[in-house]
């Protein structure tokens, strides 16, 4: 069946190269974007609740761009100054680049993984005597505790955002040829804001292990899934199968 509708569970990307803008143009689809669910910061007094010192730690694990904002916010709120001194463990490059809203790049200590987790891994050995905060959300990959565990490193997780489902009521249905997730949460999001969703036709397209699991709980059909070794990417993934499907 051709594909001529896409709805992407995220905002709009901000950038004009965007690898979607091109699939709109090449494979002449509609493709909307809307947040099927989004993040909220917590308080300094949830911060104190978990007995969280900021001064304490002598350095940062940032896994997102959420934990950037959120990890300065709260250090204003709670009027801790971040000393120079504070090294930053960066998960990717792009988390890195981000933390340049913050702090001046080339006067502090910034070291950055790959892109997995696990690529911080050589890191965090050559830096065993640190004390190690991980801002995070409520919801968190086993395998960054395993990790920091396995290692013996004296760390801490902070909740400090929270991701909760968006209020989708303004939209009357959710009647695309393909819906697109990139999270667990994201597929929690649609059932409960359209519970008498039918897939029927509607193909189903999934990013990471997480959230083909989560969909196929849910008893969805799962149509299109990335990253694979041949599409990488999500909007990869979604030019392979619309190019075959458009042909037929």
């Amino acid at each position: 069946m051709k594909v001529k509708t896409i709805l992407v569970s995220q905002p709009e990307p901000k950038i004009e190269n965007s690898p979607y803008f091109d699939l709109i143009e090449k494979q002449k689809v509609k493709i909307d974007f809307r947040p099927f669910i989004h993040v909220e910061g917590v308080d300094a007094k949830s911060v104190r609740q978990q007995k969280i010192d900021l001064s304490q730690f002598t350095a940062i694990i940032l896994t997102s761009r959420n934990a950037v904002d959120h990890y300065f916010r709260l250090a204003e709120e709670m009027r801790f100054k971040v000393p120079d001194s504070m090294k930053y463990f960066c998960q990717s490059e792009a988390v890195a680049y981000y933390l340049q809203k913050y702090v001046v790049y080339r006067k502090r200590k910034i070291y950055v993984g790959k892109m997995n987790f696990t690529d911080l891994v050589p890191l965090f050995k050559k830096y065993k005597e640190e004390k190690y905060l991980l801002p995070s959300s409520d919801v968190l990959k086993p395998t960054v505790p395993e990790a920091l565990d396995q290692l013996q490193l004296d760390w801490k997780r902070g909740i400090f955002y929270k991701t909760v489902i968006s209020d989708l009521s303004d939209l009357s249905d959710v009647l695309y040829d393909v819906l697109v997730f990139f999270s667990p949460s994201g597929i929690e999001s649609l059932l409960k804001n359209f519970p008498e969703f039918k897939q029927n036709n509607t193909r189903i397209a999934v990013f990471g292990n997480s959230t083909i699991k989560a969909a196929t709980d849910a008893g969805l059909r799962i149509d299109i899934k990335a990253p694979t070794p041949e599409t990488p990417s999500m909007t990869m993934a979604l030019q392979k199968y619309i190019s075959l499907e458009n042909k037929k």
